[in-house]
């Protein structure tokens, strides 16, 4: 079963975090807050890790959609190619926040993703998921847990999700509860930003 860690977002407790980080740097599975939805993630750089939950959501890892959870844009260069200022001044406007930005992925992207031409890139505006990020020292992958109930679409009671995901997962956190409308998702990779999907987030500024 997994294990069940509050943290508070106000202040995120260094030692709750580190456990955290211990979990994920020997191969572990966590489900934790964003600024939205909460997410199922696990260290970019472990395979295995990444093959685990590409099966949880049944698709082939090669071709899966996981979002990059990141402290800031000072790793971008690491997985994203060049991109125009106009481009990286709307990333820096509206991060941390509560959208995915679709840009051109590098050469740099951990093996799995070789072959893809773009990544999602979130910084979510969430003190857990960013401590987590930052303490571990490199992103983290993310996608979002859906509820079997098509009316609900997502689980927002940390108890709940224990139940439902404890066996599936090494730790679920409490970061209290979570929204039920996913991240705006905008497409940068081309001339001009695309929104992909209408979620949480001020589509104005696009």
């Amino acid at each position: 079963m997994a294990e069940f860690l509050r943290i508070y977002e106000e202040n995120p407790n260094p030692k709750e975090i580190d456990k955290v980080v211990a979990i994920l740097k020997r191969g572990g599975l966590i489900i934790y807050p964003t600024d939205t939805v909460y997410g199922l993630g696990c260290d970019i750089t472990n395979i295995k890790a990444l093959e685990r939950v590409a099966r949880i959501k049944g698709v082939k890892l090669e071709k899966s959609n996981f979002s990059f959870i990141c402290h800031d844009l000072s790793n971008l260069s690491d997985y994203v190619k060049q991109i125009d200022t106009s481009v990286f001044k709307l990333l820096k406007r509206n991060l941390p926040g509560p959208y995915t930005f679709i840009l051109p992925g590098s050469k740099n992207l951990p093996n799995p993703f070789k072959k893809k031409k773009t990544v999602g890139i979130r910084v979510p505006d969430n003190n857990i998921a960013l401590e987590i990020v930052k303490a571990l020292g490199n992103p983290i992958i993310s996608t979002s847990i859906h509820d079997d109930d098509e009316i609900i679409e997502y689980t927002t009671d940390p108890e709940l999700i224990l139940e439902k995901w404890g066996n599936k997962v090494d730790a679920v956190i409490d970061g209290g509860y979570g929204d039920n409308i996913p991240s705006t998702v905008v497409d940068v990779s081309t001339d001009e930003p695309v929104i992909v999907r209408e979620g949480k987030g001020d589509l104005d500024i696009f």
